[in-house]
């Protein structure tokens, strides 16, 4: 859970997942919203993909990324019973 709360802590990440929320798209589409360097993209691609929050397949030459929706699922959950939120008293 560490990795990713490092991974939404950075709102060049957080900015990603939004982009990611209307399609997927490659790591130059993504590029193409930032004016950050393309090796800091990857860098941002490495961190979510590690923490699970999204997923890469290759196509061709390019790799095409989605949201993990399990990942988030799992990460609302959490949020949501978090203390005891979401259990009934």
């Amino acid at each position: 859970m560490d990795s990713v709360f490092k991974a939404l802590s950075d709102p060049t990440r957080r900015k990603i997942l939004e982009l990611l929320t209307e399609k997927d798209i490659t790591a130059g589409e993504i590029a193409d919203h930032f004016k950050i360097s393309k090796p800091s993209i990857s860098h941002h691609l490495n961190l979510l993909k590690n923490s699970e929050l999204i997923l890469g397949k290759k196509q061709g030459q390019n790799i095409l990324y989605s949201l993990n929706t399990t990942a988030l699922q799992e990460l609302i959950k959490w949020l949501y019973n978090f203390k005891g939120i979401g259990e009934q008293k």
